[in-house]
């Protein structure tokens, strides 16, 4: 058993909050000047050009790469051989947020009514918090702010087990032709496939914590995210939604058991700003 005071995850998610709002993951930058090279419109390939020259000037000033630093989606991968002291986990974590946030000079997004007095909470809490007991005596915590111009086009469907591959994959684009320039292409397309409607959504939203280029470990999966990509990409939607061939970076896709008379189908858009920070403690 190892014992770990939970002043430790604060600080760690304190520092992750900062980090994934102003220093974007390297193969994120990669895919993007990879992307540029193949990009077919000129107006395209300088908007990507002026994404790569934000995210630069974001590491190396430790400002925002975008103003909209979101809600705080945290991943707790807890190892069972962990004990934790010192307080309670989760107001550990909401504690870290808060401080991230304002040391960090972060812009707070978060309300606390969500319909009628939405004031601000003042701390960007509530954090959205998912927890995992894992074999071991490590804990794993990614960070994922989410911005609303993403987030807000996000889609759930409850297809029919006869719609098949096809369906799924209408579906996604019918999701992305919709969000069109809203969720700030290129994006990330998280699908979640299986399970119920709330788990499909969480696997949609955790496809994105997986590193950029990193494809499903099932080939029919990993076929599949390939496939979503090339349509994808012939939409014309293009970056900024001003016409081009890279309208997506990548396609990740997570899948669950379901029932034998539900096929349900997440999809969960990530701007090009595809901000994640990890630690192992």
């Amino acid at each position: 058993m190892r014992n770990m005071d939970v002043k430790e995850v604060k600080m760690a998610v304190s520092k992750l909050c900062i980090q994934s709002c102003c220093d974007l993951p390297d193969e994120v930058i990669t895919t993007m000047q990879n992307a540029t090279i193949n990009e077919e419109s000129p107006l395209g390939k300088e908007i990507l050009e002026i994404i790569m020259k934000n995210a630069k000037l974001a590491k190396e000033t430790d400002c925002p790469i975008c103003q909209d630093t979101g809600l705080t989606v945290v991943y707790a991968e807890i190892g069972q051989e962990v004990h934790f002291t010192g307080g309670d986990l989760e107001a550990a974590i909401h504690a870290g947020v808060a401080d991230g946030y304002t040391n960090g000079y972060l812009r707070k997004s978060s309300v606390d009514d969500p319909l009628f007095l939405r004031k601000n909470t003042g701390d960007n809490n509530p954090a959205i918090i998912h927890t995992t007991i894992v074999p071991g005596d490590k804990v794993k915590l990614i960070v994922l702010p989410k911005g609303c111009g993403s987030e807000n086009m996000g889609a759930l469907k409850m297809l029919k087990p006869a719609d098949g591959v096809e369906g799924v994959i209408n579906f996604v684009l019918e999701t992305v032709r919709i969000a069109g320039p809203n969720p700030c292409p290129p994006i990330t397309v998280g699908v979640g496939i299986g399970a119920n409607m709330e788990r499909a959504a969480e696997l949609a939203k955790h496809s994105l914590t997986r590193r950029m280029g990193e494809h499903n470990p099932n080939p029919k999966y990993a076929e599949l995210e390939a496939e979503i990509l090339r349509r994808v990409n012939l939409t014309g939607i293009g970056p900024s939604g001003l016409g081009g061939t890279t309208t997506a970076l990548a396609v990740n896709i997570e899948y669950a058991p379901t029932h034998i008379g539900g096929l349900p189908v997440a999809v969960n858009l990530n701007c090009h700003a595809a901000r994640r920070a990890v630690v192992t403690l």
